[in-house]
Parts: C-alpha cells; structure tokens; sequence
C-alpha cells in the first residue's frame, strides 16, 4: 500500500520540527516549553494512529512506501515503508513518548545557570522519538545506519546531563560501547555495498536498497563467498548487539539506567534499545539468512546465558532500580532467544515481547522512580511497608511486577510463552534452561515487593504520599495496556504474524545446543 501524502516522513519530521519549537520558547516560560512537548508528541501518537488503521494486514510486506533519490552516485535513496513488525514498535514508542514526558514533568527544572534546562530535556526527547521513528521505518540500509548512530548523540545529553552525581561516567560508558558497535557496523555496511557492486552481482551498480538486497540474498543470487557474508553478518550483529544488549556486551546498560532520569532510563530500555533487537530480524535474518542459520546456536547460547546471568543479578542487588535494569538483560536475552530460534511462533513472540517489554518495563521503572523520588534514595533496605501508606502506589506496582514475570493474563505472558514453545520445537535444551529461569524472575520480583511495600511501616516511608493525579495519568494507560494485551492479544499478532512469515530462515540441525533425535532436533 502507497500512501499520496508522505506520512512516514510526517511521523519522524513533526517531532524533530517540535523539538526545534521548544528550544525557541523563552526560558522564562518553561511550562509552556513542557505543554508544547506534550502536544507534539500526542499529535505524533495521531499520526502512528492513522498507520495503524490504514495497514492492510493482508496486503504488501511494506506499505505507506516513500521512494526518493538522495545520494544517486551511491546507489543511496530516502526509502521509507513499514511492515507489520515497524508498525506495532512505531506504536510502542508513540505511545510511550507523552507518557515519559508526563512523569519527568518535574524531573528538571530551571536554575540560575541554567534556565533553559527543562526545555533542552523535553527537546532532547523529542529528538530521539524523532530518530526511532526513522530508524523503525527505513529501507534504506545507509538512511538506517545514519539514524542508529545519530540517536547517541541526544541519548548522551539525556544520560549525562540530567541524572544523579555518576551520571558523567554512564553516559561516557554508554557512548564508548554504542561507538564501538557503530564502528564495526560501518565497516560491515561498506563492506555490504562493495558486494552489492561487484560487476557479477544482480546489481547495475553499488545499493543500499535493503528490498533489493534481501531480495537477492534470498534467491541466492548475490553470488558471494560465505565466507565474507559470515563477515557481514558477525558486523551487523555486532553493532545491534550492543545496543539490545546481549550478554556479554551489557555492561553499559545498568550504569545508564541508575543515573538517569525514570523517564530517560525508559526511553533508553523500552524503546532505544528495541532499534537493536528489531535491527537483528529485519537486517541480519534477511540480508543473511544462510550467516544467520549458522550462527543462530552460537547467539541462542549468549540468550540464554542472557536470560539466567540477568535474573540472577538482579536477585542480587540492593538498589532498586539497578535490580529493574538487570531484569531488563534478562528479558532481552528472552526476545533474541525467539528471533534466533527461528520459528514463526518464535519470532512472532519475540516482536510481541518488544512491545509488551517495553510497557511492563515502563510501568515498573516509572512507578519505582515515583517512589525513590518521596524516599530519596534507591538503597531496598530503606523502605518497607508502603502498602499500608500509599496502596495504589504499592498496587500498581504489584501489577507491572507480575507482569514482569509473566503472569498469566498480562500482556507478557503470551509473548514469553511464543518464545518458549517456538523455540522448543527446535532447541529443547535452550528452551528448557529458559524456562527454568522464569523461578528466578518470580525470586527477584515478589522478594523485591515483600521488601519495599510489605511489613512494618518504616520511619522512612510513614509519610510517603500516595500517586498524585499526574502520575495516574501515566500509569493507568500502562496498567491498561498490560491486562488488555494479556487477554487480548490477537490484534497485534494479526499484524506481526504476516510479517514474520518473511523473516523465517530454513535451518538445518545444530550440534551446539539443540536436541537430536533421530537426526531432527
């Protein structure tokens, strides 16, 4: 489906042209920089709206398609489209954008040496929404590699800006990891189009055209060593490996998220980094697909370990929001798990996990930052019995914290459930592990709510008010989300499901990890 009016060129310009217009408003009036922000990141959810209506489930692979000539000498062009896997994380994030920029409404606020603060924050938001929505809807390889790259820079400001006293050091952390990825991505997308033109390749000359390309790599037509796209492949996994993470190229994410903001540290685990697992199927599976098959055992092995090394820790610690942040690790060896296993039930989990990840992780993170910010500290230990002062703060609470650990009738469960009998039907032991580590996500997420909102009431916490009207107004839509994609999740794998179909990859049996019987594991 092509749409006459540039649609998807409105879904990513209307935010960036929104941040330019709260830079432009006096510092003196900062809450009206805020409303503004808010605005425009409502009418960005309208426009996200509109895709979503006008998809036709059954129609093209990609639709709302832009096609127009930008770097001609290099075979670059302005290509736009979205299929079903883009559609539901462009809403994700269209969603999740005004409700992060509600709860930090208060997150910064102006001083004498900086009165401009809480314009540039909300600004730097709205940057990065900007850059996702391109980075989701590209099918231009070079146009995707430039946003993905480009989205550290506003994530930098935001780390290192505004935060607590180590925040300096985690944004330095986060960029020298994410660089690092990028680099190696560069070198692997230069090496892409110097394949694409070879004089033998299908090609007129060199493309960053990622249809054309998939196009050949799956009727075998790109007629190259396997060598040298296992080279390619190992490039591109690389850079989204970093930015998902997977373990051991995590690290970086558990600093970041402390020391920011809540709703930075959202933005950054529910949306930015969903550009690096949605990044694995759409490039790595098919611009690779016979690379991908091969190191598929390799990469479920790191998921897994993923999955266990992230629960654990987070069993492990102290802080409560650092505790969240490892779960976050866990839970994204969980969606790499799916798209490497392979399967349509898998991979169709895997994407459903994107989105109902990024909500329960929303809800959890935000809810906890609305109550470190009455105790003043992020120390376990400091807290206890806040059901018995603030129930709706505590109960909401409950609520993302079960779905977190997949509970059944919230949004997850169905999602990590797709995974697992996915991936069981082609690795029994990495299935098997996965689930065994669904104990420890109940370990870490009811201790953790025994520890703060059970038992006696504290001198800490005897006054902590409950959620006022503005933090309702974030947390009850999340709430919402979470029990309506638990019982009724058929929309969304209505539209993912067709999408997936093209991202399968024929894999033969490993003998790493998968289970052999008869010959078929």
């Amino acid at each position: 489906m092509n749409s006459g009016f540039p649609v998807l060129t409105a879904l990513w310009l209307l935010p960036l042209i929104g941040a330019a217009v709260v830079l432009a408003v006096p510092a003196r009036l900062h809450q009206l920089a805020k409303s503004i922000a808010v605005a425009v990141s409502v009418a960005v959810l309208g426009v996200a709206a509109t895709l979503a209506i006008a998809f036709d489930r059954g129609g093209d692979q990609f639709q709302f398609v832009e096609n127009h000539k930008w770097i001609p000498a290099f075979g670059a062009g302005y290509m736009l489209g979205l299929d079903g896997i883009a559609l539901v994380l462009v809403l994700l994030t269209a969603v999740l954008v005004p409700l992060l920029l509600v709860a930090g409404w208060n997150d910064v606020t102006p001083d004498h040496a900086s009165p401009r603060r809480p314009h540039t924050y909300f600004a730097l938001i709205l940057v990065v929404e900007s850059m996702v929505m391109i980075s989701f809807s590209a099918l231009d390889i070079l146009l995707f590699y430039i946003f993905f790259e480009a989205m550290l820079i506003p994530m930098y400001f935001l780390i290192g800006g505004f935060g607590g006293a180590d925040r300096s050091r985690a944004a330095v952390k986060f960029l020298l990891y994410n660089l690092l990825g990028g680099l190696v991505m560069l070198a692997a997308v230069v090496g892409l189009y110097v394949v694409t033109s070879r004089s033998e390749s299908p090609f007129s000359g060199g493309t960053f055209d990622f249809r054309a390309i998939a196009a050949a790599a799956s009727n075998g037509e790109l007629g190259v060593a396997p060598g040298v796209l296992n080279a390619l492949f190992l490039g591109f996994m690389f850079a989204f490996a970093v930015k998902a993470p997977l373990w051991p190229l995590h690290s970086w994410l558990p600093d970041s998220a402390v020391e920011s903001t809540p709703s930075t540290a959202v933005l950054m685990m529910a949306v930015v980094d969903k550009v690096g697992t949605f990044a694995m199927i759409r490039y790595c599976l098919q611009l690779f697909p016979e690379s991908s098959s091969r190191f598929a055992p390799w990469i479920i092995t790191l998921a897994v370990i993923g999955i266990i090394y992230g629960a654990v820790l987070a069993i492990a610690q102290t802080d409560v929001l650092r505790l969240i942040a490892y779960t976050s690790i866990s839970h994204f060896g969980f969606i790499i798990l799916g798209i490497f296993a392979m399967t349509s039930q898998s991979q169709a989990g895997a994407t459903l996990y994107m989105v109902n990840h990024g909500i329960s992780t929303a809800a959890l993170f935000l809810i906890a930052g609305f109550l470190v910010s009455r105790r003043g500290t992020r120390s376990i230990a400091a807290y206890g019995g806040v059901q018995k002062v603030a129930p709706i703060l505590a109960g909401t609470f409950l609520v993302a914290g079960l779905a977190t650990l997949s509970m059944p009738g919230l949004a997850p469960f169905i999602s990590e459930f797709l995974v697992l009998i996915g991936t069981y039907s082609r690795y029994h032991v990495a299935a098997i592990a996965a689930t065994a580590a669904l104990v420890l996500s109940a370990i870490y997420i009811l201790w953790l709510y025994q520890r703060v909102m059970g038992g006696a009431v504290t001198d800490g916490t005897a006054k902590i008010p409950d959620l006022v009207r503005r933090e309702l107004v974030v947390v009850t839509p999340l709430i919402a989300l979470l029990l309506i994609l638990g019982i009724y999740p058929k929309p969304a794998l209505d539209v993912i499901t067709p999408a997936v179909s093209h991202t399968i990859v024929d894999q033969p049996p490993s003998t790493l990890i998968a289970e052999h019987e008869g010959g078929t594991p």
